[in-house]
């Protein structure tokens, strides 16, 4: 086999690697929570440290990371075209389970002093959920309990929510509704879910 061709098999080896044998993929049968934490057993570890330090949720963290992410742990916002097809970009900088932005997350690793955090961590994204929610709750009143408030607050920021920026968006409204009905049903599925103890 000549030293070119044996380079090309070599490339192409590592890149259907994929450097995590497809962990970015989303669970199967995202409307059960019980579901999610059999085929992921890992999550729920990341799920309980987030409980245990900042107080929110099982439950609301995952109906917070069902509609940013579906659990993809590299998911990006849709690119934009120019002319209908040339790429120009993404949406935004959000990224990873949390769907955090660039400058929220920068500024969660100086507050939390997590320089090696990874937004597409489980255990690192829900930290940073419970880092944020928290602030929400300590700024604006919103219990950690309360998934729909706390979706709001989390896709428009603090000062977007403070200001009432959502009252004109009406599928936001919708949405954050539906999170709030998921993190229902997310609990009660929880409650009697072996993967979830």
């Amino acid at each position: 086999m000549s030293r070119w061709l044996r380079a090309l098999v070599i490339v192409l080896l590592a890149a259907s690697c994929g450097g995590g044998g497809g962990s970015g993929k989303a669970p199967r049968n995202l409307d059960n929570a019980c579901s999610i934490l059999q085929q992921r057993p890992g999550y729920i570890n990341a799920f309980r440290a987030t409980e245990r330090k900042w107080g929110v949720p099982v439950h609301v963290q995952m109906a917070t990371i069902y509609q940013e992410s579906k659990f993809i742990s590299d998911a990006r916002t849709p690119l934009r075209f120019t002319l209908g097809v040339i790429p120009v970009g993404r949406q935004s900088s959000a990224f990873g389970y949390s769907q955090a932005l660039d400058g929220t997350w920068d500024e969660y690793l100086r507050a939390q002093n997590r320089r090696g955090a990874r937004r597409d961590n489980i255990r690192d994204a829900t930290d940073f959920m419970g880092w944020y929610m928290v602030q929400s709750r300590d700024e604006l009143g919103i219990p950690l309990s309360d998934a729909r408030r706390q979706y709001l607050a989390y896709h428009e920021g603090r000062t977007g929510y403070r200001r009432g920026s959502y009252n004109s968006k009406s599928w936001l409204m919708r949405v954050a509704s539906e999170v709030g009905q998921r993190s229902l049903v997310y609990e009660s599925q929880l409650r009697g879910c072996r993967a979830a103890r």
